[in-house]
């Protein structure tokens, strides 16, 4: 199934290496079992959000490899693909990016014209054929129509889909510059959150690695799998909402409560619908 990565520093800029390609559970030892697609989401100085994506693994995409290293930001939104929805195409690569917003999927839903009935004009901003770029374009619509509270329109998009079309997961990250949103629902898919305060030593342990290196900016990480040995990760609740603020204070909420109307349960029998 794919996998999610989100980091945030706040108001600083950094480089996400150790944990894209690094730790011992880094996005590109992910990539091994999710082949589909790879890419990294960041912003610039100035916040313009950018997107480096191939539908290529990350552990054969020298790009991804490149931006791992290289790129600088206040926050990263990264994803590496396992697709049964949506051809493997750049298009259909995540992280996506909408009206300055970067967001990753994982989980999936039906129904998708239902979906699009609903959007209405903001079916426009839709390029790809996935479920997990409408599911954006839902989040942008309801971001809008609450006032730009990028919580509210994931809580809303969320609970309309839940409510109307039959669901797997919709497990999704969105980060704007110094920001970061993530959302676990219903729980199928897990999603972990790690708060790393300044100047907290890294201590990495795992079968085949250990490394220590020094503490330096605070952090907070999202992510599908916890990636290293550190031994504060939590997972998310089902349904559970978090904000990272500029400040890297979380504000953490149950903003589903009911299961999706239609849920389509993980097994043998489900390909597990993830794009």
């Amino acid at each position: 199934m794919c996998r999610l990565f989100g980091l945030t520093v706040g108001e600083a800029r950094v480089r996400a290496t150790f944990w894209l390609l690094d730790a011992p559970d880094s996005l590109e030892a992910q990539s091994h079992r999710n082949v589909d697609g790879s890419g990294i989401g960041f912003f610039d100085a100035d916040g313009t959000p950018v997107v480096d994506k191939q539908p290529e693994p990350a552990f054969r995409d020298k790009e991804f490899r490149h931006e791992a290293r290289e790129a600088e930001s206040s926050a990263f939104v990264a994803h590496v693909r396992w697709a049964t929805a949506g051809g493997r195409t750049v298009l259909n690569t995540h992280p996506f990016v909408m009206r300055g917003r970067i967001m990753a999927h994982n989980g999936g839903f039906g129904e998708l014209p239902r979906l699009e009935a609903q959007l209405g004009s903001y079916a426009s901003l839709v390029l790809g054929d996935t479920d997990s770029e409408r599911y954006f374009a839902l989040i942008t619509q309801q971001t809008d129509e609450h006032g730009g509270d990028v919580r509210a329109g994931i809580a809303a998009a969320a609970s309309w889909i839940a409510a109307h079309l039959p669901v797997s997961a919709l497990n999704t990250i969105v980060a704007a510059p110094g920001e970061l949103w993530a959302l676990r629902y219903p729980g199928q898919h897990a999603l972990h959150i790690l708060q790393r305060p300044a100047g907290a030593d890294l201590h990495v342990r795992s079968a085949t690695s250990s490394v220590h290196a020094p503490g330096e900016t605070a952090s907070v990480i999202i992510a599908s799998e916890e990636m290293d040995g550190e031994d504060d990760w939590r997972m998310l609740a089902p349904g559970e909402l978090v904000h990272v603020r500029p400040d890297l204070s979380v504000l953490s909420s149950i903003a589903i409560p009911q299961p999706p109307a239609r849920l389509v349960p993980l097994g043998p029998g489900n390909p597990n619908i993830d794009t």
